[in-house]
Protein backbone atom coordinates (compact mmCIF):
# COMPACT_ATOMS: atom_id res chain seq x y z
CA UNK A 1 0.00 0.00 0.00
CA UNK A 2 1.37 3.40 -0.99
CA UNK A 3 1.80 6.11 1.62
CA UNK A 4 1.82 9.74 0.47
CA UNK A 5 3.80 12.51 2.16
CA UNK A 6 4.13 16.22 1.38
CA UNK A 7 6.78 18.55 2.72
CA UNK A 8 6.16 22.28 2.18
CA UNK A 9 9.33 23.89 0.85
CA UNK A 10 10.34 27.24 -0.53
CA UNK A 11 10.62 30.57 1.20
CA UNK A 12 7.88 31.09 3.77
CA UNK A 13 6.74 34.72 3.56
CA UNK A 14 3.88 36.81 4.99
CA UNK A 15 0.81 37.25 2.81
CA UNK A 16 1.46 40.97 2.37
CA UNK A 17 4.89 40.27 0.88
CA UNK A 18 3.46 37.53 -1.31
CA UNK A 19 0.93 40.00 -2.72
CA UNK A 20 3.52 42.74 -3.26
CA UNK A 21 5.79 40.36 -5.17
CA UNK A 22 3.06 38.79 -7.23
CA UNK A 23 3.34 35.41 -5.49
CA UNK A 24 -0.25 35.16 -4.26
CA UNK A 25 -0.23 31.60 -5.57
CA UNK A 26 1.74 30.48 -2.49
CA UNK A 27 -0.04 28.09 -0.13
CA UNK A 28 -0.55 28.52 3.60
CA UNK A 29 0.32 26.26 6.52
CA UNK A 30 -2.32 25.72 9.22
CA UNK A 31 -4.34 28.74 8.13
CA UNK A 32 -1.56 31.17 9.06
CA UNK A 33 -0.94 34.01 6.59
CA UNK A 34 2.56 34.42 8.03
CA UNK A 35 3.48 30.89 6.95
CA UNK A 36 3.39 30.44 3.19
CA UNK A 37 5.31 28.17 0.85
CA UNK A 38 5.87 28.13 -2.87
CA UNK A 39 6.58 24.46 -3.57
CA UNK A 40 5.82 20.94 -2.45
CA UNK A 41 8.19 18.03 -2.07
CA UNK A 42 6.04 14.98 -2.78
CA UNK A 43 7.12 11.52 -1.68
CA UNK A 44 5.17 8.30 -2.02
CA UNK A 45 6.38 5.28 -0.09
CA UNK A 46 6.00 2.09 -2.11
CA UNK A 47 4.19 3.85 -4.93
CA UNK A 48 4.73 5.46 -8.34
CA UNK A 49 5.91 8.71 -6.74
CA UNK A 50 8.66 6.96 -4.80
CA UNK A 51 11.66 9.22 -4.34
CA UNK A 52 11.34 12.97 -3.99
CA UNK A 53 9.75 15.20 -6.61
CA UNK A 54 9.09 18.93 -6.49
CA UNK A 55 5.94 20.70 -7.69
CA UNK A 56 5.33 24.42 -7.49
CA UNK A 57 2.31 25.59 -5.52
CA UNK A 58 1.18 27.43 -8.64
CA UNK A 59 1.12 24.21 -10.69
CA UNK A 60 -0.83 22.39 -8.00
CA UNK A 61 -3.38 25.20 -7.74
CA UNK A 62 -3.82 25.37 -11.51
CA UNK A 63 -4.55 21.65 -11.63
CA UNK A 64 -6.92 21.89 -8.69
CA UNK A 65 -5.16 18.81 -7.36
CA UNK A 66 -7.21 16.71 -9.78
CA UNK A 67 -4.72 16.20 -12.59
CA UNK A 68 -3.98 12.62 -13.53
CA UNK A 69 -0.27 13.37 -13.16
CA UNK A 70 -0.68 14.06 -9.45
CA UNK A 71 -0.73 11.27 -6.86
CA UNK A 72 -4.02 10.07 -5.47
CA UNK A 73 -4.94 11.65 -2.15
CA UNK A 74 -2.94 14.86 -2.68
CA UNK A 75 -5.93 17.27 -2.43
CA UNK A 76 -6.97 15.80 0.93
CA UNK A 77 -3.41 15.99 2.23
CA UNK A 78 -3.03 19.60 1.12
CA UNK A 79 -6.33 20.43 2.80
CA UNK A 80 -5.01 19.03 6.10
CA UNK A 81 -1.83 21.08 5.77
CA UNK A 82 -3.73 24.29 5.05
CA UNK A 83 -6.60 23.97 7.56
CA UNK A 84 -6.47 26.38 10.54
CA UNK A 85 -5.68 24.62 13.80
CA UNK A 86 -8.28 24.73 16.55
CA UNK A 87 -7.47 26.57 19.78
CA UNK A 88 -5.77 24.33 22.34
CA UNK A 89 -6.73 24.83 26.00
CA UNK A 90 -8.16 28.23 25.04
CA UNK A 91 -4.87 29.21 23.41
CA UNK A 92 -5.12 30.39 19.82
CA UNK A 93 -2.52 28.72 17.61
CA UNK A 94 -2.25 31.62 15.19
CA UNK A 95 1.27 32.27 16.55
CA UNK A 96 3.96 30.16 18.25
CA UNK A 97 3.45 29.19 21.90
CA UNK A 98 6.05 28.37 24.55
CA UNK A 99 5.68 25.42 26.92
CA UNK A 100 7.87 25.70 30.01
CA UNK A 101 9.23 22.53 31.62
CA UNK A 102 8.51 21.89 35.31
CA UNK A 103 10.27 18.69 36.35
CA UNK A 104 9.26 17.52 39.82
CA UNK A 105 11.91 14.83 39.71
CA UNK A 106 15.29 14.02 41.27
CA UNK A 107 16.76 12.58 38.06
CA UNK A 108 15.69 14.41 34.90
CA UNK A 109 18.58 14.76 32.46
CA UNK A 110 19.00 18.56 32.72
CA UNK A 111 17.46 19.93 35.90
CA UNK A 112 16.73 16.84 37.98
CA UNK A 113 16.56 17.63 41.68
CA UNK A 114 16.45 21.40 41.24
CA UNK A 115 12.69 21.66 41.79
CA UNK A 116 11.92 18.22 43.22
CA UNK A 117 9.82 19.35 46.20
CA UNK A 118 6.33 20.81 45.89
CA UNK A 119 7.15 24.35 46.99
CA UNK A 120 10.25 24.52 44.79
CA UNK A 121 8.34 23.26 41.77
CA UNK A 122 5.51 25.74 42.30
CA UNK A 123 7.97 28.61 42.67
CA UNK A 124 9.78 27.55 39.50
CA UNK A 125 6.51 27.29 37.58
CA UNK A 126 5.48 30.78 38.69
CA UNK A 127 8.85 32.12 37.49
CA UNK A 128 8.33 30.51 34.10
CA UNK A 129 4.84 32.02 33.97
CA UNK A 130 6.28 35.47 34.69
CA UNK A 131 8.93 34.93 32.00
CA UNK A 132 6.26 34.40 29.36
CA UNK A 133 5.39 30.71 29.25
CA UNK A 134 2.05 30.02 27.60
CA UNK A 135 1.90 26.48 29.03
CA UNK A 136 3.51 24.90 32.09
CA UNK A 137 4.27 21.18 31.67
CA UNK A 138 4.43 19.42 35.03
CA UNK A 139 6.04 15.98 35.14
CA UNK A 140 6.91 13.63 37.98
CA UNK A 141 8.60 10.77 36.13
CA UNK A 142 11.93 11.16 34.37
CA UNK A 143 11.88 9.67 30.87
CA UNK A 144 15.51 10.48 30.09
CA UNK A 145 17.51 7.69 28.41
CA UNK A 146 18.22 4.97 30.96
CA UNK A 147 15.67 6.20 33.49
CA UNK A 148 14.07 3.54 35.67
CA UNK A 149 10.27 3.50 36.06
CA UNK A 150 8.73 4.76 39.30
CA UNK A 151 5.59 3.70 41.12
CA UNK A 152 2.24 5.24 40.33
CA UNK A 153 1.96 6.44 43.94
CA UNK A 154 5.29 8.26 43.71
CA UNK A 155 4.34 10.02 40.50
CA UNK A 156 0.98 11.10 41.90
CA UNK A 157 2.60 12.36 45.10
CA UNK A 158 5.00 14.49 43.06
CA UNK A 159 2.70 16.12 40.51
CA UNK A 160 -0.78 16.47 41.99
CA UNK A 161 0.19 18.84 44.86
CA UNK A 162 2.04 21.04 42.35
CA UNK A 163 -0.96 21.16 40.02
CA UNK A 164 -3.27 21.95 42.93
CA UNK A 165 -0.88 24.66 44.09
CA UNK A 166 -0.82 26.29 40.66
CA UNK A 167 -4.49 25.96 39.68
CA UNK A 168 -5.99 29.43 39.34
CA UNK A 169 -2.67 31.18 40.05
CA UNK A 170 -1.14 31.41 36.57
CA UNK A 171 -1.92 33.03 33.28
CA UNK A 172 -0.29 30.02 31.62
CA UNK A 173 -2.23 26.84 30.94
CA UNK A 174 -1.28 23.77 32.94
CA UNK A 175 -0.20 20.48 31.32
CA UNK A 176 0.67 17.16 32.93
CA UNK A 177 3.55 15.15 31.46
CA UNK A 178 2.65 11.51 32.15
CA UNK A 179 2.32 8.06 30.58
CA UNK A 180 -0.16 6.79 33.17
CA UNK A 181 -3.95 6.89 32.90
CA UNK A 182 -4.57 7.34 36.64
CA UNK A 183 -2.23 10.34 36.77
CA UNK A 184 -4.10 11.81 33.79
CA UNK A 185 -7.42 11.32 35.54
CA UNK A 186 -6.27 12.87 38.82
CA UNK A 187 -4.47 15.73 37.09
CA UNK A 188 -7.60 16.58 35.11
CA UNK A 189 -9.59 16.67 38.35
CA UNK A 190 -6.90 18.89 39.92
CA UNK A 191 -7.18 21.48 37.14
CA UNK A 192 -4.79 20.78 34.24
CA UNK A 193 -5.80 22.03 30.82
CA UNK A 194 -3.98 19.48 28.67
CA UNK A 195 -2.16 16.12 28.68
CA UNK A 196 1.33 15.35 27.36
CA UNK A 197 2.20 11.67 26.88
CA UNK A 198 5.64 10.66 25.63
CA UNK A 199 4.21 7.27 24.63
CA UNK A 200 1.39 8.75 22.51
CA UNK A 201 -1.17 7.01 24.79
CA UNK A 202 0.51 3.69 24.13
CA UNK A 203 2.16 2.85 27.48
CA UNK A 204 -0.91 2.38 29.66
CA UNK A 205 -3.78 0.39 28.05
CA UNK A 206 -6.32 2.56 29.86
CA UNK A 207 -4.85 5.89 28.81
CA UNK A 208 -6.71 6.30 25.50
CA UNK A 209 -10.07 5.80 27.21
CA UNK A 210 -9.18 8.07 30.15
CA UNK A 211 -7.81 10.77 27.84
CA UNK A 212 -11.05 10.68 25.88
CA UNK A 213 -13.08 11.00 29.09
CA UNK A 214 -11.19 14.09 30.25
CA UNK A 215 -12.08 16.01 27.10
CA UNK A 216 -8.63 17.67 27.24
CA UNK A 217 -6.17 18.31 24.42
CA UNK A 218 -3.40 15.72 24.20
CA UNK A 219 0.20 15.77 22.99
CA UNK A 220 1.03 12.51 21.22
CA UNK A 221 4.80 12.11 21.23
CA UNK A 222 6.65 9.42 19.29
CA UNK A 223 9.11 7.20 21.16
CA UNK A 224 10.75 3.99 20.08
CA UNK A 225 11.06 1.64 23.05
CA UNK A 226 11.09 2.39 26.78
CA UNK A 227 13.30 5.00 28.49
CA UNK A 228 15.57 2.34 29.98
CA UNK A 229 16.54 0.90 26.59
CA UNK A 230 15.48 3.35 23.87
CA UNK A 231 18.95 4.76 23.12
CA UNK A 232 20.86 1.47 22.99
CA UNK A 233 20.54 0.90 19.24
CA UNK A 234 17.57 2.75 17.68
CA UNK A 235 16.85 1.69 14.10
CA UNK A 236 14.27 2.58 11.43
CA UNK A 237 13.58 1.66 7.84
CA UNK A 238 13.17 5.40 7.27
CA UNK A 239 12.99 7.48 10.44
CA UNK A 240 10.97 10.28 8.84
CA UNK A 241 8.29 8.06 7.34
CA UNK A 242 8.26 5.58 10.23
CA UNK A 243 7.67 8.32 12.81
CA UNK A 244 5.04 10.00 10.62
CA UNK A 245 3.19 6.71 10.10
CA UNK A 246 3.36 5.82 13.81
CA UNK A 247 1.83 9.17 14.76
CA UNK A 248 -0.85 8.74 12.08
CA UNK A 249 -1.73 5.39 13.64
CA UNK A 250 -2.02 6.96 17.11
CA UNK A 251 -4.26 9.69 15.69
CA UNK A 252 -6.44 6.93 14.23
CA UNK A 253 -6.50 5.14 17.60
CA UNK A 254 -7.71 8.35 19.21
CA UNK A 255 -10.38 8.79 16.56
CA UNK A 256 -11.72 5.31 17.33
CA UNK A 257 -12.57 6.40 20.90
CA UNK A 258 -14.00 9.76 19.86
CA UNK A 259 -10.95 12.03 20.23
CA UNK A 260 -10.91 14.33 17.18
CA UNK A 261 -7.69 15.51 15.58
CA UNK A 262 -8.61 19.04 16.67
CA UNK A 263 -7.72 18.00 20.24
CA UNK A 264 -4.35 16.55 19.28
CA UNK A 265 -0.81 17.88 19.09
CA UNK A 266 1.93 15.70 17.57
CA UNK A 267 5.57 15.65 18.63
CA UNK A 268 8.19 13.64 16.68
CA UNK A 269 10.02 12.86 19.94
CA UNK A 270 13.52 14.23 19.52
CA UNK A 271 15.92 12.03 21.50
CA UNK A 272 13.40 9.29 22.28
CA UNK A 273 14.81 6.24 20.54
CA UNK A 274 16.73 8.27 17.94
CA UNK A 275 20.36 8.81 17.03
CA UNK A 276 21.78 12.26 16.31
CA UNK A 277 21.26 11.58 12.60
CA UNK A 278 17.64 10.55 13.19
CA UNK A 279 16.97 13.76 15.15
CA UNK A 280 18.45 15.96 12.44
CA UNK A 281 16.43 14.27 9.69
CA UNK A 282 13.21 14.81 11.65
CA UNK A 283 14.01 18.45 12.34
CA UNK A 284 14.96 19.17 8.75
CA UNK A 285 11.57 17.86 7.55
CA UNK A 286 9.35 18.96 10.43
CA UNK A 287 6.99 20.79 8.06
CA UNK A 288 5.94 17.42 6.62
CA UNK A 289 4.10 16.63 9.88
CA UNK A 290 1.51 19.31 9.09
CA UNK A 291 0.03 16.68 6.79
CA UNK A 292 -1.27 14.85 9.87
CA UNK A 293 -3.78 17.67 10.38
CA UNK A 294 -2.81 18.27 14.02
CA UNK A 295 -0.84 21.01 15.72
CA UNK A 296 2.90 20.32 16.08
CA UNK A 297 5.08 20.55 19.18
CA UNK A 298 8.85 20.17 19.26
CA UNK A 299 10.88 19.49 22.39
CA UNK A 300 14.59 19.79 21.66
CA UNK A 301 15.66 21.91 24.64
CA UNK A 302 19.12 21.05 26.04
CA UNK A 303 19.00 17.57 24.50
CA UNK A 304 22.04 15.38 23.92
CA UNK A 305 22.14 15.83 20.13
CA UNK A 306 23.00 19.50 20.78
CA UNK A 307 25.83 18.35 23.03
CA UNK A 308 27.02 15.87 20.41
CA UNK A 309 27.07 18.53 17.68
CA UNK A 310 28.76 21.20 19.83
CA UNK A 311 30.82 19.08 22.24
CA UNK A 312 28.88 20.52 25.16
CA UNK A 313 28.70 18.01 27.98
CA UNK A 314 26.79 20.11 30.52
CA UNK A 315 23.12 20.23 29.48
CA UNK A 316 22.70 23.63 31.15
CA UNK A 317 25.24 25.07 28.69
CA UNK A 318 23.18 24.16 25.61
CA UNK A 319 21.00 27.28 25.47
CA UNK A 320 22.29 28.61 22.11
CA UNK A 321 21.66 25.28 20.44
CA UNK A 322 18.25 25.02 22.09
CA UNK A 323 17.26 28.45 20.76
CA UNK A 324 18.43 27.52 17.26
CA UNK A 325 16.35 24.33 17.35
CA UNK A 326 13.27 26.16 18.64
CA UNK A 327 13.43 28.90 16.01
CA UNK A 328 13.99 26.37 13.23
CA UNK A 329 10.88 24.50 14.37
CA UNK A 330 8.88 27.72 14.52
CA UNK A 331 10.05 28.67 11.03
CA UNK A 332 8.61 25.35 9.84
CA UNK A 333 5.29 26.16 11.49
CA UNK A 334 5.50 24.33 14.83
CA UNK A 335 2.78 25.77 17.04
CA UNK A 336 4.44 24.88 20.37
CA UNK A 337 8.06 24.60 21.51
CA UNK A 338 8.79 22.87 24.83
CA UNK A 339 11.75 24.50 26.59
CA UNK A 340 13.63 24.85 29.85
CA UNK A 341 14.73 28.45 29.24
CA UNK A 342 11.51 30.40 28.84
CA UNK A 343 12.85 33.97 29.18
CA UNK A 344 15.55 33.44 26.56
CA UNK A 345 13.14 31.68 24.21
CA UNK A 346 10.56 34.44 24.63
CA UNK A 347 13.17 37.06 23.76
CA UNK A 348 14.34 35.12 20.71
CA UNK A 349 10.76 34.58 19.57
CA UNK A 350 9.88 38.26 20.00
CA UNK A 351 12.77 39.29 17.76
CA UNK A 352 11.96 36.56 15.23
CA UNK A 353 8.30 37.60 15.02
CA UNK A 354 9.12 41.30 14.67
CA UNK A 355 11.77 40.73 12.04
CA UNK A 356 9.49 38.40 10.08
CA UNK A 357 6.63 40.89 10.20
CA UNK A 358 8.87 43.87 9.46
CA UNK A 359 7.45 45.81 12.39
CA UNK A 360 7.60 45.95 16.17
CA UNK A 361 4.76 44.27 18.12
CA UNK A 362 1.93 46.58 19.13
Amino acid sequence: MAHLYVRPVGRLVPRALALSTGREDALTIAGRPDLRFSALEIIERDGPWSGRQLLSARDVQRSGGASAILPQGLPELLARIAAPRTDIARLALDRPRIMGIVNVTPDSFSDGGQHADTDGAIAHALRLDAEGADILDIGGESTRPGAAPISLETEIARVIPVIEGLAGRTRARLSVDTRNAEVMRRAAAAGVHMLNDVSALGHDPASVRVAAETGLPIVLMHAQGEPQTMQRDPRYDSVLFDVYDALAERIAACARVGIPVSRLIVDPGIGFGKTVAHNLILMSSLAMFHGLGAAIMLGASRKSFIGALTHTVDAAERLPGSLAAALMAIEDGAQIVRVHDVAATRQALTVWEAAKAGSAPV
